[in-house]
């Protein structure tokens, strides 16, 4: 959850708690007008504890809406940081204006996953395996792809400038 909800979620919460606040306030003062025998209520000592009580309760809910604003108003760095992510990744081009037909199709193909089992080239591209093998020999000498072997196969992932 984004920070500007969650602080939405507690305004509201503190908007319901004020509420709750004073009409538990104004059911005490008619519990105490009832119960208060000494002659001018407000005198009466149950009064101060029903004040300093509403105060202090005010007070925390006051807290909980600066924590609120202060949630609503600040900016997560974290989108900062994942935009600067993005625009490294779009500003990488490839030459790939000396390459074969079939070259820029299997580069394509890696490009778009990034990374691939090369048994899964062979399937997709519909070629042979010394084929396959040849073509990605050429990208790797052009510097644009790269191949590591993970048991019997190679994984095929673009080389990082």
């Amino acid at each position: 959850m984004e920070n500007k909800n969650v602080g939405y979620l507690i305004l509201g919460i503190s908007l319901i708690i004020i509420l709750v606040i004073f009409l538990f306030n104004s059911a005490l003062k008619e519990i105490i007008n009832s119960n208060c025998t000494m002659q001018g209520h407000e005198s009466c000592t149950m009064y101060d504890t029903l004040t300093k009580q509403t105060y202090l309760s005010l007070g925390i809910v006051g807290i909980l809406i600066l924590v609120g604003l202060v949630l609503v108003f600040t900016k997560p760095k974290e989108k900062i940081i994942i935009k600067k992510i993005k625009e490294k990744q779009e500003q990488k081009s490839y030459d790939l204006t000396d390459l074969r037909k079939e070259e820029k199709q299997i580069f394509n193909t890696i490009k778009e996953n990034k990374t691939i089992f090369q048994a899964d080239l062979i399937e997709k591209s519909g070629f042979g395996k010394a084929k396959i093998s040849r073509i990605l020999d050429r990208l790797e000498n052009k510097d644009l792809i790269e191949r590591k072997r993970r048991g019997m196969t190679n994984v095929v992932v673009m080389k990082e400038n």
